[in-house]
C-alpha cells in the first residue's frame, strides 16, 4: 500500500501524507515515492505543490525513522541520507512548495515543512525538533536553515529543549506565514496556490532560486567546516548516540551521561 497519495487539479499538485499508522514517518520508502511523485507531477504542468496530511491528522509528520538511523560511527544525516535527498528536493524544486499544517510536526519533518516556502498551519499544529532528545548531532545545511528561518536565539531554543512551538509561538517566530481556523486550513491554502498559479512561473521559478542561493551564501573556510563536522563526530561515535536510540526504540527516557 502506497504512504502517500498524489492529486493534480488546475495546475496545482498535492502529495499527502497517507500513513497513520507509523505517524507518516519519513522512512525510505515514504521519500522515495514522494521522489517519484514530484517527478510525475511535474509532467503535468504543476505550477504549485502542497504538502498535507489526510485531513484531520493528529500528526504531520514525525519525521526521520529512527530505525534506520545508523549504529554509532556513521553520520546519521550524510549528504546522501533520504532525508537530506528529499529536502534538497524540495528546496530545488522551480516551482513554489506549500506545507499545509495540521497535527504536531517532530524531528526531520521540521526540517522538511522549513523548506517549503510557505507554512500555512492551524491551532493544532505544533513543530518540536527532537536530535537533542535522542543524541543526533543535526547537520550543517539543517542548523542554518533553522537559523535563517527562525533567527538564532528561537533556533537555540527550539534544538536546546526539544520542546513543541504550539501553532502561536511557530506563527510568532516565524516558521508559519499564516495561522488559520482548523476549518478554513483546506481552502485557505488552495486559495492561496489558485493565485499563485495565476503569475508568471518563470518568474516565481528564477526568484525562488534567487531567494535560496542568497539565503545560502554564508561562506564558511574549509577549517571551519572540518571542525564543525568533527564536533558532530563526537556526537554519532558516542555512549549517547547508542543510548538515544536504544532509549527510544524500547521506548524508555533514556540515561545520557555525556560520552
Amino acid at each position: 500500500m502506497a504512504v502517500i497519495s498524489t492529486q493534480l487539479q488546475d495546475n496545482i499538485g498535492t502529495i499527502t501524507f497517507n500513513n497513520p499508522e507509523h505517524r507518516n514517518v519519513l522512512s525510505t520508502t515514504s521519500i522515495s515515492e514522494m521522489i517519484q511523485s514530484i517527478g510525475a507531477l511535474q509532467k503535468g504542468k504543476m505550477r504549485v505543490l502542497v504538502l498535507r496530511a489526510l485531513k484531520g491528522s493528529k500528526v504531520w509528520s514525525a519525521g526521520h525513522d529512527v530505525h534506520e538511523l545508523p549504529l554509532p560511527g556513521r553520520d546519521p544525516l550524510a549528504y546522501n541520507d533520504p532525508l537530506v535527498t528529499i529536502l534538497r528536493s524540495i528546496q530545488s524544486l522551480p516551482i513554489p512548495v506549500i506545507a499545509m499544517v495540521e497535527g504536531s510536526v517532530w524531528g526531520g519533518a521540521c526540517d522538511l515543512a522549513l523548506s517549503c516556502d510557505i507554512l500555512i498551519g492551524c491551532q493544532t499544529a505544533s513543530f518540536c525538533m527532537t536530535p537533542a532528545k535522542i543524541g543526533v548531532p543535526y547537520n550543517v545545511s539543517g542548523i542554518l536553515h533553522f537559523m535563517n528561518i527562525m533567527g538564532v536565539n528561537y533556533a537555540k531554543e527550539m534544538f536546546f529543549t526539544a520542546e513543541p512551538l504550539s501553532a502561536e509561538q511557530a506563527h510568532q517566530a516565524g516558521l508559519l506565514n499564516h495561522l488559520v481556523d482548523e476549518a478554513s486550513l483546506e481552502e485557505f491554502t488552495y486559495q492561496m496556490a489558485a493565485k499563485i498559479t495565476r503569475n508568471s512561473p518563470l518568474s516565481i521559478g528564477v526568484i525562488k532560486e534567487q531567494v535560496r542561493l542568497l539565503g545560502s551564501a554564508h561562506p564558511l573556510s574549509p577549517l571551519t567546516f572540518e571542525r564543525i563536522q568533527g564536533l558532530r563526530r563526537t556526537v554519532y561515535d558516542s555512549k549517547d548516540y547508542e543510548e538515544g536510540i536504544k532509549a527510544f526504540l524500547e521506548k524508555r527516557p533514556p540515561l545520557f551521561t555525556g560520552d
